[in-house]
Parts: C-alpha cells; sequence; structure tokens
C-alpha cells in the first residue's frame, strides 16, 4: 500500500529530479466585510468567497492540501490533481472561519504563524484593521486537527533587514517554539512580507526548514523559495483560471532562465 503523503517524513520532500514549483495559493484572514476599505491590504476573503474558491477548485478536479502535503507527494509522483493552500500570520479566524470549510471540502492547508505574538494582533499593519492573532491553545487545536503548522519567525520582521544575530532566532527560535506548543518540528517556512535574498534563504535551509513559502522569488525559486498565487476577495472562477495559467507561464519562463 502506498504511503500516507500526509504523514511520510519531511527527507521525502524532495523529488527525484528538479520539476517547476507547484501551485500554492496564499491567504490570509478570512472575515465578514462589506467595505473595501475594511481591507486595505486585500488579504481578507469573506467565508463565501473563500467556500466558492474551493469549491472551484473540486470543479476542476482539484484539491487544496498543505504545502508539506503536497512537496510529498510530488517527491513520490502522486501529485496530480493536488493545489497548495496556505494562510500567513495565524489569524484567530482561521480556526473559526477557515477550518469548516476546509473540514467541508476534505482540504488540507497550511497555517504559517508567529510564535512571539500569540493571543496579540497584527499591529506590522500600520493601516489596521487590528485582527487577533492565534493563542498557543489555538495552535494545538488546529494542529490537532490535522492542518500543517509552519513558522513566519516570530515577530513578522523583513528578514533581509535583520543582523545575523536576529536572522537565526528569527529561524531557529521560531522553530523550537513551534516544538515546543505542538510537539513538532515545523518543516516549512514562510517569508514575512515575502522579502528575501540569497542570505536569507541559506539561512533558511541551514536551520532546518523541508521548504520555504515566498510570493514572487524570481531566480531565487526553488524548494525553499516556493513562489504563491495571491488570493483575494475579487477572485471568483474567471480570475482563478487567469491566475492558474499565469501561474504556468512563469514556471515556463523559469525553466528558461536556469
Amino acid at each position: 500500500m502506498p504511503a500516507d503523503t500526509r504523514t511520510a517524513p519531511a527527507a521525502t520532500l524532495v523529488p527525484a529530479r528538479r520539476t517547476a514549483s507547484p501551485w500554492v495559493l496564499m491567504y490570509h484572514s478570512v472575515a465578514e466585510f462589506t467595505d473595501p476599505a475594511e481591507d486595505p491590504y486585500g488579504i481578507t476573503v469573506t467565508p463565501a468567497a473563500l467556500e466558492a474558491q474551493l469549491l472551484w477548485l473540486r470543479s476542476r478536479g482539484l484539491r487544496g492540501v498543505s504545502v508539506g502535503e503536497l512537496l510529498r507527494a510530488r517527491a513520490a509522483g502522486r501529485a496530480a490533481g493536488l493545489v497548495g493552500l496556505t494562510f500567513d500570520d495565524g489569524y484567530t479566524d482561521y480556526l473559526t472561519r477557515a477550518l469548516p470549510l476546509l473540514r467541508r471540502h476534505d482540504c488540507t492547508s497550511t497555517l504559517f504563524v508567529l510564535p512571539g505574538r500569540l493571543g496579540v494582533d497584527n499591529v506590522w499593519d500600520p493601516l489596521g484593521p487590528r485582527k487577533s492573532l492565534l493563542t498557543a491553545e489555538g495552535i494545538r487545536e488546529v494542529a490537532a486537527a490535522g492542518q500543517e503548522i509552519g513558522s513566519h519567525g516570530l515577530l513578522h520582521q523583513d528578514l533581509t533587514a535583520t543582523a545575523d544575530d536576529v536572522l537565526q532566532q528569527e529561524l531557529r527560535g521560531s522553530r523550537e517554539l513551534i516544538r515546543e506548543l505542538t510537539g513538532t518540528l515545523p518543516t516549512g517556512f514562510c517569508y514575512p512580507y515575502g522579502h528575501l535574498d540569497a542570505r536569507v534563504v541559506d539561512a533558511t535551509r541551514a536551520a532546518g526548514y523541508g521548504y520555504a513559502c515566498a510570493i514572487d522569488p524570481g531566480r531565487l525559486a526553488g524548494l525553499h523559495a516556493l513562489p504563491r498565487t495571491h488570493v483575494s476577495q475579487a477572485d471568483g472562477a474567471g480570475r482563478l483560471r487567469v491566475k492558474q495559467l499565469r501561474h504556468r507561464v512563469q514556471e515556463l519562463r523559469r525553466a528558461v532562465q536556469r
């Protein structure tokens, strides 16, 4: 019987040969709002929009899974029909709004959390609105529900602007704190703001992470700089299809540049 890709060890993340990056979708907060001014950074989708987007994936024969699960399946040659789902920052509404929908549609995801900001809010967003972050118990509840917990660093800092000792604490310190919370060392990391450079990517790899998520990493794209597609409230079926095609075109361009 084939190994369960949800529980396969992190060592199996690397495919036998170099391939294009998988399609990974990037979410943040899932909450009700009506006025665009309530979402100045375009990082919130309503529960109804998220459900419609998950249904669109299903209608095209796709299923959303955590990045760890996706990469293990790719390494085993069994990733057809899988799309990565990620949620950055670790908002409380992931537990109350997103998780029930993921379960309803038989999806998993990766939640990137900030163990240095447990139970507070998104102070790094000057325009707001203030959104509460998960407590330690909330993170444990998400992990117990079968979702992957990854690190987003300690404090949501631009790692390219940090000194080496701070960078190590953000990478290694956050990883150890998550192990204390969940009992498991996280395999995945997500670069705050999507900012990265060669130094940060090398340090992330050296810190023991099996993969890392970016946004548009350019020539640094790879297992420790996975590109992702931002999903917004405005993304219905047509826009999602365009974004899927755009991802394929970008991967072809990266292949030419390698």
